[in-house]
């Protein structure tokens, strides 16, 4: 990519600017615009659209692998007793959020955040952006990163043996082609994520046979697609059912998650009984979703009233694990020798992981190196000025975390408002101890510890995942803690 044409002229100044028009970005310019009206914010978008991950991904049955009740803001209702929605019902949530607050006049599309440089003189950041290959310059007093945390330009897309050999199509859920078309065709979806796990039922329904490919194991439950509680509370208003349904979901998470990391065996044989009685005869639970792991050790798969063991028992769909030896003309040979036949081969590898968009961050002329920052309650970083970032749980809804951070930050806003000051950093205690910034043993994360920031062995600077501890201390323990330091 070339370099942007420098731009001439003043930059413009607000008071905050929000990175990335996703889900993170949306909520948090309508909690600004809420609870902050008078500050000048502005909200950029790389892309030429909003939504985010839901707008990027366009593979066949992209769903949420998180409930709707929590996965939808705290303060805006989800609309429907959809438990596990599909990505054309999340695009259509977030974009009516955005017009319903005004958010949609505050995205600047085509708006890529290359650098930002802090000025302790000024007390303010200056932002290099590359808008449609023009440079221009823009500062702030607040910079909040909603950008999440893989890179939208491409995925994980490892290189395999052969694959130059494969006469059929090969593509990456992350750059579906929209003319696919996989009717009446033999498809292999190589991996056992969640996309995996989404696109297997979703492409059977027209595919002559699709095969998930994997290498190992990976937890799979169902769960219903229509929340029980929430169809049998529709009659009441909106406002009494929404807690109700949310805080039911919130706690189911939390307990399961707790009892995963406390009795794992307990729930090894719950998963593995549930899996059991949904596969059709002859499939070896063991073999094929026995994984070597713990449950939460990755994040664990959630399908919509089993639709994957419903392929499967149709003949529609199965699963092989195996390793790959080598693509052929045909389809894939196995390590153990079988060849499989395909038309289509779909590299459901996962995610890379790109902190902040990619964007440098500079403090006083000196680059920040995110591996020699802490994170303060995983939403800022030590030693940089008036930035914040959102990136949600690993264990739980994405938003549960977004909507702290974005009450935070609207609390940070309200006491410098307060108290006349102008800059809150958290200096990092050399005392504190280092540790992995998730501790997480999926591909993406273990492929990218190196480049992320550290986390402490204790408070603020661990990272709890756990949603009715952070409740506490990010949403109602004091701003003004000891380590937040104002200025």
């Amino acid at each position: 990519m070339s370099a942007p044409e420098p731009s001439t002229g003043p930059s413009e100044h607000l008071d905050v600017v929000v990175v990335g028009a996703g889900l993170s970005g949306i909520g948090a310019a309508c909690q600004l615009r809420e609870h902050h009206p008078r500050r000048r914010i502005a909200v950029l978008e790389g892309r030429e659209v909003s939504g985010g991950t839901w707008d990027l991904f366009r593979y066949p049955g992209i769903r949420s692998d998180s409930d709707m009740f929590t996965f939808g803001y705290r303060w805006r209702p989800w609309p429907s007793d959809t438990a596990l929605a599909d990505g054309p019902l999340i695009l259509d949530y977030l974009r009516t959020v955005a017009r319903e607050r005004g958010v949609d006049r505050l995205i600047r599309y085509r708006h890529r955040v290359v650098r930002a440089a802090w000025d302790s003189d000024t007390a303010r950041w200056s932002l290099e952006i590359d808008r449609d290959g023009e440079r221009i310059e823009i500062t702030c007093d607040v910079l909040w990163c909603c950008s999440g945390y893989y890179d939208y330009e491409s995925g994980h897309a490892p290189t395999f043996p052969g694959q130059d050999d494969f006469r059929g199509e090969l593509v990456h859920p992350q750059s579906w082609p929209e003319d696919l078309d996989h009717t009446d065709k033999r498809v292999v979806v190589i991996g056992s994520g969640a996309t995996a796990i989404t696109l297997v039922p979703a492409m059977a329904e027209r595919a002559a046979h699709v095969t998930m490919l994997q290498r190992s194991p990976t937890y799979v439950l169902s769960r219903p697609g229509s929340d029980p509680v929430a169809r049998a509370l529709s009659r009441l208003p909106q406002r009494v059912t929404y807690p109700v349904v949310r805080w039911k979901n919130i706690l189911q998470a939390v307990a399961f998650y707790q009892l995963s990391q406390r009795r794992p065996e307990v729930v090894k044989r719950l998963i593995r009984a549930g899996t059991r009685k949904q596969l059709p005869a002859g499939v070896d639970v063991d073999v094929h979703f026995r994984p070597s792991y713990n449950p939460w050790d990755q994040r664990l798969c959630f399908v919509p009233d089993g639709d994957l063991f419903r392929a499967m028992r149709r003949g529609r769909a199965s699963v092989v694990t195996d390793t790959i030896e080598t693509f052929t003309e045909h389809g894939i040979r196995l390590g153990s020798g079988r060849e499989v036949e395909a038309d289509v081969i779909v590299t459901a590898t996962g995610l890379r992981l790109l902190p902040f968009g990619g964007m440098e961050l500079e403090v006083d002329g000196e680059p920040v190196r995110l591996e020699q920052t802490m994170a303060y309650k995983a939403l800022m970083l030590s030693g940089v000025p008036n930035f914040v970032y959102t990136i949600g749980y690993t264990n739980a809804s994405w938003t549960l975390k977004a909507d702290l951070v974005a009450d935070y930050v609207v609390r940070v806003l309200s006491h410098l408002d307060r108290t006349g000051r102008r800059v809150f950093v958290a200096e990092k205690d050399p005392a504190v101890g280092e540790r992995p910034f998730m501790d997480f043993q999926s591909g993406y994360v273990l492929r990218a510890l190196d480049r992320l920031p550290k986390q402490g062995d204790r408070a603020p600077w661990m990272l709890k995942q756990n949603y009715l501890t952070d409740v506490r201390t990010i949403r109602r323990d004091p701003v003004d803690d000891g380590v937040l330091t104002f200025r």
